[in-house]
């Protein structure tokens, strides 16, 4: 499980074997978030607050050329 960076505590990965499209799941305590990053979009939330999916959508936005980067590093993809 590739950590990406831990923001405000929030941790921000992706599992080794995952799959396209582009996406990060997101954890803090026990709540757990996962997003797709290049149209950032919410595609599960188990226990975040909507004022902390506000925080995490922001870091992820700030942050999607990180994401994608990692992402097409740890998966051999080319870069687009």
């Amino acid at each position: 499980m590739p950590t990406l960076f831990i923001v405000f505590g929030y941790k921000f990965f992706f599992w080794s074997n995952d799959h396209d499209p582009v996406h990060v799941h997101v954890s803090k305590g026990g709540s757990e978030a996962k997003y797709n990053v290049e149209t950032i979009a919410l595609v599960e939330n188990y226990g975040f607050k909507r004022n902390e999916l506000r925080m995490i959508e922001s870091i992820i936005e700030e942050n999607t050329d990180v994401i994608v980067q990692h992402w097409n590093a740890y998966f051999n993809k080319e870069a687009k």
